[in-house]
């Protein structure tokens, strides 16, 4: 895809027709006002960081903080600035919404779960779904990819991580569909009571699930699911409440789904409609070579990622940013894709090449809030992606690409559905 003109008007944001293609808004905005103080559909004014230098530093300043009380307008801050429903459900005091020393203290409990070699012992399993649901829709040569595949792989892997058990696991399918359904209209401007009403559901299950685990754990072992452990923790001594164990299970959750649904899909549809760039990992895939496969996630993450605004940020302190003064309180968004299409930090950004190697994109944040789930998402990705193109030489999209919607939340970017089709004969 060539480069964007940098000589159209000013855009409007937040439309329909905006989620559909934002990139050209975010070119003009990297060009004419790269700090820029906007209302958001919610009534809520916040600055939107889109330059790449500007975003890197935002994701690491420490004046920056996670934490919703710090947002000068508290009746923005209780109802439109998080995930609907977290704070009526006693789940605030998760990664995403606090600060160190307690973001320390919460990460590093967590962090054992998602160490290497934990998410190299996972692969098995993760194979193992991606290929049960593939087996389910293979031979009809036709599938629905976000519902029969990118949304249910993630929430199966998450919940047997977490230690759901499998006869609940189609429940937290349920929840997590809601929540995707109900995402509000264009940028989070629509309706929330859907979401809520899943998260209700879900802390209420988290809360009976930790119950019933606290009673029955046994012998700590090296392979214990997160739930568990953060029970064992807790029990131990390290100042883990029943209310923050299940506030980070439940954003490990919420956090560790809907950004690899969207990874999936965006990642499947940029292939799609990139023959060159598809054939090439085809080639690749089938010599045995899975180094293009890896580099091309990170690509795909950088092009078009699952997370287009990092979640909110709130001045602590009057503070310069991109030459902008923003004062105590008011809410900072980083466009994360808008600076990883920034081209004084890459070369030819509006062009997919899975063989780019300069690749610091910033898809998965920057400095201590940096996704903890990075490398479960990139091992999901590679078993979806590459499997689905070895079983599945001919996919070919089955829609109009213009006919194709995107949802409408503020802080992800995902298809709502990625018809496909093949010839099933070929199975």
């Amino acid at each position: 895809m060539p480069e964007q003109p940098r000589d159209i008007p000013e855009p409007t944001l937040f439309t329909w027709e905006f989620a559909a293609d934002p990139y050209p808004a975010y070119a003009w905005l990297r060009d004419h006002a790269p700090v820029r103080r906007t209302t958001l559909p919610s009534g809520v004014e916040a600055w939107l960081v889109t330059r790449y230098a500007d975003a890197r530093q935002a994701l690491a300043d420490p004046r920056l903080s996670k934490n919703p009380r710090a947002h000068s307008e508290s009746a923005h801050a209780r109802g439109k600035v998080g995930i609907p429903g977290e704070q009526r459900a006693d789940l605030m005091t998760h990664l995403l919404n606090i600060d160190p020393p307690d973001h320390t203290r919460l990460r590093r409990l967590v962090s054992k779960a998602f160490t290497p070699r934990r998410v190299a012992a996972f692969a098995p399993r993760v194979q193992e779904l991606t290929d049960q649901l593939i087996d389910a829709f293979q031979e009809r040569g036709e599938a629905d990819l976000i519902h029969e595949f990118a949304f249910p792989l993630p929430i199966y892997a998450i919940c047997d991580l977490l230690g759901v058990p499998r006869e609940d696991q189609d429940d937290f399918r349920d929840w997590a569909g809601s929540m995707i359904r109900h995402g509000g209209g264009p940028r989070g401007g629509g309706p929330r009571g859907g979401v809520a009403r899943a998260v209700k559901h879900i802390r209420a299950y988290l809360a009976e699930l930790i119950h019933r685990k606290r009673e029955t754990l046994g012998a700590e072992r090296e392979d214990e699911d997160l739930i568990s452990g953060l029970i064992r923790a807790s029990d131990h001594g390290e100042h883990l409440t029943e209310n923050e164990a299940a506030a980070m299970a439940f954003i490990l959750l919420f956090a560790g789904f809907e950004t690899t649904v969207n990874l999936i899909g965006n990642g499947m549809y940029a292939l799609l409609r990139h023959p060159v760039q598809r054939a090439r990992l085809q080639r690749a895939l089938e010599e045995g070579d899975e180094r293009l496969l890896a580099a091309g996630v990170e690509e795909l993450l950088r092009y078009d990622g699952p997370v287009e605004i990092a979640t909110w940020r709130f001045a602590t302190e009057p503070l310069t940013l991109g030459g902008q003064r923003v004062a105590e309180g008011e809410p900072v968004l980083v466009v994360l894709a808008a600076a990883d299409r920034d081209p004084e930090r890459f070369r030819d950004p509006d062009v997919l090449d899975l063989t780019r190697t300069d690749n610091q994109h910033l898809g998965y944040g920057h400095g201590i809030h940096y996704c903890l789930g990075a490398p479960l998402a990139r091992l999901e990705a590679q078993a979806a992606l590459g499997t689905l193109l070895r079983r599945i030489p001919d996919i070919r999209l089955a829609a109009d690409p213009d006919d194709l919607r995107w949802r409408g939340g503020l802080i992800m970017r995902g298809l709502r559905t990625l018809p496909v089709s093949w010839n099933s004969s070929g199975g």
